[in-house]
């Protein structure tokens, strides 16, 4: 379900059942999808990037870490009320993936 060790990747089913504290029950969350590439940040980036002039951002080289904490953010459906749920640390996470069966394999 979530990462099973720090080594490993992890799957997570794309609808989570969430206790919303408002309404004092549990309903399906949908968890956020990818960052859109229309959005403004996005666009001002790539229009200052485009023609000479190289890298006009800077650019982090110092990186310690080898994994990232994962932090899944839900949105209730009915009150549209965001809560995160952060997960252990791991190298690849993928939401809404193939199911492992048993005695199966993925390829």
């Amino acid at each position: 379900m979530a990462c099973r060790e720090e080594e490993e990747g992890g799957e997570r089913s794309e609808n989570q059942e969430d206790l919303v504290q408002e309404q004092g029950l549990q309903e399906a969350h949908p968890a956020q999808g990818k960052d859109s590439l229309s959005a403004q940040g996005k666009r001002r980036y790539e229009r200052k990037q485009s023609g000479y002039g190289g890298q006009t951002k800077p650019v982090f080289h110092k990186k310690a870490k080898t994994t990232k904490k994962i932090v899944l953010k839900l949105q209730c459906q009915s009150c549209k009320h965001y809560s995160q749920h952060p997960i252990k640390r791991c190298k690849y996470f993928e939401i809404g993936g193939d199911k492992k069966g048993k005695g199966t394999s993925l390829f």
